[in-house]
């Protein structure tokens, strides 16, 4: 058992011209996480972003989506985790996985940033990397320099539901995770449950 998520953020851009982009997975997952829990989203601009509380299971939880762009998360992010005085290991952040499958998504406790700029803005800005993360597959195009056009992009309809499907796969996972059993709801999402 690890320490239990006070804290979900998920990554993304801002905007209608995003909101259902490759990018916006993690953004996609904290908006669905908070409407499973009848969650309802704040503007805070103090952290500029959008925050809700949720309980989940037995747990108190805040729920954060950043008004920033991807790669300039970071600032807010760790505005939120700071003000709240969250653990950094007591953090999840999902975000969308260029080297998953649509259809496939696996947790991680700690590790680098693996060239995502929203990872690497977030790790620079709390000073660690032992926040877990929620990755969310989205496939790769095949070629590096076809990547910043891919994730900013809208997914084939066959993909959407691949990683809607593993969107709701994690949120059945929700009550686990924020329990802190990581290593159960690990199981159970890598085995394709």
């Amino acid at each position: 058992m690890t320490s239990p998520i006070l804290l979900l953020v998920g990554l993304g851009n801002p905007g209608e011209r995003y909101a259902h982009t490759r990018h916006n997975a993690g953004s996609q997952f904290v908006h669905q996480a908070a409407l499973d829990a009848g969650a309802v989203f704040r503007n805070e601009p103090k952290f500029n972003g959008r925050i809700a509380s949720a309980r989940i299971g037995s747990r108190d939880v805040r729920l954060f989506i950043a008004a920033a762009y991807m790669n300039e998360s970071g600032r807010a992010v760790a505005g939120v985790v700071r003000f709240y005085k969250v653990p950094v290991d007591q953090v999840l952040i999902a975000h969308d996985e260029l080297d998953l499958p649509p259809g496939v998504v696996r947790l991680k406790k700690g590790g680098g940033h693996g060239g995502h700029n929203g990872l690497r803005d977030v790790i620079r800005h709390l000073g660690s990397r032992d926040f877990s993360r929620l990755r969310i597959g989205i496939g790769h195009p095949g070629s590096a320099d076809q990547v910043a056009d891919y994730v900013l992009r809208k997914p084939a309809k066959r993909d959407a539901v691949l990683i809607q499907d593993s969107i709701d796969a994690a949120c059945r996972e929700l009550t686990g995770i924020v329990s802190g059993e990581l290593s159960l709801a690990m199981n159970s999402l890598h085995s394709g449950g």
